[in-house]
């Protein structure tokens, strides 16, 4: 822990254990308005609702944006510092952490990704496996129980056998769980009007929509959606530099293209692969999304950018009908697109 006053002067430094007892002793041992961060990490969510009602202004900063804390020397005590000094300065990029009734649905979509990506890993290396010994195994028939001693028998060494039936064991483990969890996930999410709302969109789905909600818990943390895309990784990031120079006393705009890094890195990956999965799915599907996506091809666009369009377009539908509790209008979608 690190204090500062007003004029940003160290008045306490100190070491505490991680309990709620002692933290907030600690706490309600200092006098005045208080301002407290701390690092988004395994135990943000805990502090954040231990200490919310017990302090001023509380803010859970972004660890990949606090670049001031790589510089120089690295410890608790000057990283607790440096934190210190962001705070008082207004310096730091908040983690949202908000809570309005949907920490079970929250949670039941955390553990069913997990477990999704879990099977999806146990499917890859059964595959890689085969691959490795020039196998060819395309399909899915590779991971039925009733072709399972088919494949087995392809592989000629005892202990790529046994690795083989390990992971064949693990999948037949997973995949039960990964059922549970979405039934478990699907059940809460009927208590949540927003799930109905956003099912209404073409290839959102009610796993989907369910996701949608537990990962976005509120649409109105977003003003615009250009924040939306930001945070699903669909932002375009920008560099540029001597933007203008001065011709005949006068500033004057150079007229060199503005340089384009591609898409921000800094993103919910969970959220960036919903959407992605969503809009592929509308482009393959007829309806009113599809057609817009073929408007775009029938532009000259190639097929990565409309996607990517089209991903956002979905993005934005979301934002909308989410804020506004209204229908989904494939006509207003057409409207938009001329």
């Amino acid at each position: 822990m690190a204090v500062l006053d007003g004029n940003g002067k160290i008045i306490m430094e100190c070491i505490l254990e991680t309990k709620a007892a002692t933290i907030l002793q600690f706490i309600q041992g200092l006098h005045g308005t208080l301002s407290v961060t701390f690092e988004e990490g395994t135990s943000a969510a805990w502090l954040h609702d231990l200490l919310k009602p017990h302090v001023s202004h509380l803010v859970v900063c972004d660890p990949r944006r606090n670049a001031l804390l790589k510089d120089g020397s690295k410890s608790d005590r000057i990283d607790a510092r440096k934190l210190a000094e962001l705070l008082r300065g207004n310096q730091l990029k908040p983690v949202y952490h908000g809570e309005h009734g949907i920490r079970t649905l929250k949670e039941l979509g955390r553990s069913y990704l997990a477990i999704t990506q879990d099977v999806t890993r146990v499917m890859s290396r059964i595959k890689a496996l085969y691959r490795s010994w020039a196998i060819p195994c395309s399909g899915t028939t590779v991971y039925a129980p009733r072709h399972r001693a088919e494949w087995l028998a392809k592989i000629q060494e005892p202990g790529v056998r046994l690795r083989a039936e390990r992971f064949y064991q693990q999948l037949d483990l997973l995949q039960p769980v990964r059922q549970q969890a979405r039934c478990d996930l699907l059940v809460e999410s009927r208590k949540h009007s927003a799930v109905k709302l956003l099912r209404q969109i073409p290839s959102i789905g009610p796993i989907r929509a369910a996701l949608l909600v537990a990962l976005l818990q509120t649409p109105h943390r977003f003003r615009t959606k250009r924040q939306l895309w930001a945070y699903s990784g669909f932002a375009v990031e920008t560099h540029d530099s001597g933007e203008y120079r001065y011709v005949r006393g006068k500033p004057q705009r150079n007229r060199e293209r503005m340089t384009v890094r591609g898409l921000s890195h800094n993103h919910n990956h969970d959220l960036k692969n919903l959407f992605k999965g969503a809009a592929i799915s509308a482009s393959m599907r007829p309806g009113p999304l599809h057609d817009f996506y073929v408007a775009l091809l029938e532009r000259g666009m190639r097929p990565t950018m409309a996607r990517l369009t089209l991903a956002r377009k979905m993005a934005a539908i979301t934002l909308t009908i989410w804020k506004k509790g209204a229908d989904f209008d494939p006509r207003q979608l057409h409207r938009q697109a001329v």
